[in-house]
């Protein structure tokens, strides 16, 4: 369970906080490591706890947030040895062209 007293935190903490336990919680995480990996989070993209009001703590970098769509190489893995071979070789062609000029 976090330790820490989470009066220091943002409204706008708290409810990010709650999201992300709550998404956590719907794959299958328990509610103590839910809540671990959320608080975790809220202090990796805003550095901890911010007090409200105009120009005080620092903004928020949302690094976390950027990551999701199609997991890597699920694409590719759907089509045959053959296609996925031409795509590599073409992808390579373009970069040569492209480093020529």
């Amino acid at each position: 369970m976090p330790r820490g007293e989470k009066s220091a935190y943002t409204d706008r903490q708290k409810r990010k906080a709650e999201h992300i336990e709550e998404s956590y919680r719907d794959r299958g995480a328990s509610e103590d490591r839910a809540e671990t990996i959320a608080w975790a989070t809220v202090n990796k993209e805003s550095g901890g706890g911010n007090r409200s009001g105009a120009g005080r703590g620092k903004p928020d970098t949302e690094v976390s947030a950027e990551r999701g769509g199609r997991p890597g190489g699920k694409a590719s893995a759907g089509r045959p040895a053959e296609e996925r071979s031409a795509a590599r070789k073409a992808a390579a062609t373009r970069r040569r062209h492209a480093a020529k000029g």
